[in-house]
């Protein structure tokens, strides 16, 4: 009996390259290609996996629990990484992983392998996953090993042994950058952008039109959210309703990509310790954190907004290093859950050549008073107390600052 092996796989040279390779050391490698959304032809993957040597392929289709489970809970916690990144490629690793290990269960299996390299933050995303969900795991990180290192130094090499073993491929050695796409985002990554100065090449994006060729016309939207997960979009200009999550979500993608929303150019800081520029696509993610975070703006109470948006960084940080299935991320989302209880209501948005403007928000559960706010009206509010206030909150400046005044008299009778 053969060892078995779960790769995976995405079709790509160094995933095909491993399963040859790992095939050639006796191993029984069976493929697992997931599903999240990025536009590939999956049955065309699963004829190349089988005849670069797998027994079986799986091709799960994880859209759905994408969303609900990973994106809107990243949603919900406005967790942004350094404060730019939607996280659109660490969001899609759990749940990735999570089935991997599922499988592994279903085959009798403990052995787990990726094609990830050991610069990166997904080996670490994978590798702790698979920890937490399968503890007796045994990982197979070619891209850690010594026999794989001595073999293969780069790419040219990997091309080479793909020509050898007849593995079908369709790249070059003058590759401009590498890509991860999903329901989420498109990354793109090395190659000509290693250099930060680089403009990117306009024909590189995948998923957005770019905002200077958008219509000049404005859309106009309205999100709906209950406990802070949206529920409906409505497109206001042209009285499109959509409900239901996946579906909403590839609308908001539809929207975004004809505006020119949702491209970013950053340099970001990576778990093992690099610096990594990377220029991402996130439609409909741009929209959703935007709206959610304003929405909260009138249903939060506010010391649990402000502790909120303390806790939400640290949230992203779990969640790009990898520890989406750890207590402490269960412990701040607990959290979370709590404080949406109230985040219900409409967000109105308008859409124009890559902005995405606020226009309004309504809540059953706002907890804005338009008479206490009102500069025309008292509205409950007796103005002679904030006297007291501002007396109370300035007691100890004001003795801090007489206790100043009176060192430096001293200072200076000296």
């Amino acid at each position: 009996m053969k060892p078995k092996v779960i790769l995976a796989y995405s079709g790509g040279l160094d995933t095909s390259v491993i399963l040859k390779w790992l095939a050639n050391k006796g191993y029984d490698i069976i493929a697992y290609i997931a599903d999240v959304g990025q536009n590939e032809d999956f049955n065309a993957i699963k004829e190349k996996a089988l005849k670069t040597g797998a027994s079986k392929v799986y091709i799960e289709d994880l859209k759905k629990e994408l969303v609900e489970n990973y994106i809107f809970q990243a949603v919900k916690a406005n967790a942004v990484y350094e404060g730019q990144y939607l996280l659109g490629t660490a969001i899609s690793r759990p749940i990735i992983a999570k089935k991997q290990v599922e499988i592994a269960q279903k085959e009798n299996t403990n052995i787990l392998a990726h094609g990830c390299t050991g610069k990166g933050n997904d080996q670490v995303r994978f590798e702790l996953i698979w920890m937490k969900l399968m503890p007796n795991v045994e990982i197979i990180s070619p891209w850690k090993d010594k026999e794989w290192l001595e073999q293969f130094s780069g790419r040219s090499d990997l091309i080479n042994y793909a020509k050898e073993e007849g593995i079908p491929i369709d790249v070059s050695l003058k590759k401009p950058y590498s890509t991860d796409e999903n329901l989420m985002h498109i990354s793109f990554e090395a190659g000509m952008l290693e250099d930060t100065s680089m403009k990117p090449d306009p024909e590189m994006f995948k998923l957005t039109i770019s905002p200077m060729d958008a219509p000049n016309k404005e859309i106009e939207i309205c999100i709906e959210f209950e406990k802070g997960i949206p529920i409906k979009v409505t497109n206001l200009t042209e009285d499109i309703q959509v409900g239901g999550s996946l579906e909403l979500f590839l609308y908001l993608n539809e929207l975004a990509s004809l505006n020119g929303i949702g491209r970013i150019d950053i340099v970001e800081n990576r778990f093992v310790g690099i610096k990594s520029r990377g220029v991402y696509e996130t439609p409909a993610g741009t929209i959703l954190f935007k709206a959610h975070k304003d929405i909260e703006s009138i249903t939060l109470d506010r010391e649990v907004m402000h502790l909120k948006e303390l806790i939400s960084p640290i949230i992203a940080k779990f969640i790009y290093n990898g520890f989406w299935f750890s207590p402490e991320m269960d412990f701040l989302m607990a959290a979370v859950n709590k404080s949406q209880e109230n985040v219900s209501g409409k967000v109105y948005m308008t859409l124009y050549k890559g902005n995405v403007i606020i226009t309004g928000r309504e809540s059953q559960f706002s907890l804005y008073d338009e008479a206490l706010s009102s500069m025309d009206k008292e509205g409950g509010y007796d103005q002679k107390d904030a006297a007291g206030f501002i007396k109370i909150n300035g007691l100890r400046l004001k003795l801090k600052g007489e206790k100043n005044e009176a060192l430096a008299t001293e200072i200076s009778t000296k």
